[in-house]
């Protein structure tokens, strides 16, 4: 039976549970939080053993051998390390780190320590996206992907915590190095880092503050971002981030020397782009008919797991997690290497330098040109 703690009772220590409770072999043996309360109902609501307040009291008297870190980014470095030096494997929610730095010292300690590390990049996992993986394994695309297209929006009217965020200017989000950015792009940013090969591609990045939040008295919370990444004049790519494009998507495509593929995280479905053409204007009618006949087989396919029970919306989270598991009681490979971990972590650490860096300068040139009206 594998022991599991939580520690950081928010919401979604919420979705942990949930999705822990689902796999067999494997029990809740405590969760933590710095705040009682929020331990406590954590504890009442699912089957626990039992809770904490302190982390070093759970890891004594709980005797995890994973544990979950979903507290806010700023404490991950810190609770990880602590986690790893007691002996514990650790599942860390997104973002990982802070930076790259923290990044490469947890997975060293993991690999000193003879333990093993995660990240929450569940939506890696679902299973349109692990379908698209298997084509991809399979030679779909041709030799190599050409260019990706990752794009990931963030309703804000629809955040639960928007409103905090945007009216407390404390708020632990205000706080990250990326701010709004760190919290968020990480699942979009870790689909393309799976498909890079080298590991210093070049990313230039511009990001700014959308109208809404300018009319809204904002000036720190970046929520537009469009980022290029490319490796060695080989594999392309774009990052777009939103908060007012609409539809909202969180959309995938990736395109290789032979086939393309588009992944729909929402709709959950993959169709596969037919890289020749058809002659003259069978090109206008077949195409809309093999669309057609694709969307068709991924209705099919959700129906079918949605009768099966696994059609939720965690489901990635649940294969990522029971990946993780079974990475540690069967010695297999960890579910997201650890080279990704590091990619994307240094890609995001490269888009905040070169988004603060912009802006910066626009603002020294904003209080620059406002000394010069000042002195008229």
């Amino acid at each position: 039976m594998l022991r599991v703690a939580i520690v950081g009772c928010g919401k979604i220590a919420d979705a942990h549970a949930s999705q822990i409770q689902r796999i067999k072999g494997c029990q809740i043996v405590g969760v933590c939080d710095r705040e009682p309360l929020m331990a406590k109902q954590l504890y009442e609501r699912f089957p626990i053993t039992g809770y904490f307040s302190d982390v070093s009291d759970l890891l004594s008297a709980a005797r995890p051998d994973v544990v979950h870190i979903t507290t806010p980014p700023q404490s991950h470095f810190d609770l990880a390390k602590h986690c790893l030096e007691r002996g514990c494997h650790v599942y860390v929610e997104k973002p990982f780190t802070l930076c790259e730095e923290e990044a490469k010292r947890l997975v060293a300690l993991a690999d000193e320590k003879g333990l093993k590390l995660t990240v929450g990049h569940d939506d890696q996992f679902s299973h349109v996206a692990r379908r698209m993986r298997a084509l991809v394994q399979e030679g779909f695309l041709g030799d190599r992907p050409v260019h990706m297209e990752s794009y990931y929006c963030y309703e804000l009217g629809r955040a639960v915590y928007a409103g905090a965020l945007l009216g407390d200017k404390q708020h632990w989000v205000r706080r990250l190095p990326g701010r709004l950015l760190q919290n968020v792009i990480s699942h979009g940013i870790a689909r393309i880092a799976e498909f890079l090969t080298t590991e210093s591609p070049q990313v230039m990045a511009y990001g700014f503050v959308s109208p809404l939040l300018k009319d809204m008295g904002e000036s720190e919370i970046v929520d537009e971002l469009r980022v290029i990444i490319s490796e060695e004049e080989r594999t392309t790519a774009y990052f777009t981030f939103s908060s007012q494009m609409h539809p909202s998507i969180h959309e995938f495509r990736i395109y290789g020397s032979k086939n393309g593929l588009i992944l729909d995280r929402d709709q959950e479905t993959l169709i596969k782009l037919r890289g020749r053409r058809f002659k003259s204007y069978l090109e206008k009618f077949i195409p809309p008919a093999i669309f057609a006949e694709q969307y068709l087989g991924n209705l099919v396919a959700n129906v079918g797991t949605f009768l099966a029970r696994d059609f939720h919306m965690a489901s990635g989270m649940k294969y990522l997690i029971e990946s993780f598991y079974r990475s540690i009681l069967e010695g297999a490979p960890v579910p997201v290497p650890y080279r990704e971990i590091l990619l994307t972590a240094r890609i995001m650490d490269a888009i905040f330098a070169q988004v603060d860096a912009a802006r910066s300068q626009v603002l020294e040139q904003h209080r620059t040109v406002s000394h010069a009206t000042l002195a008229k």
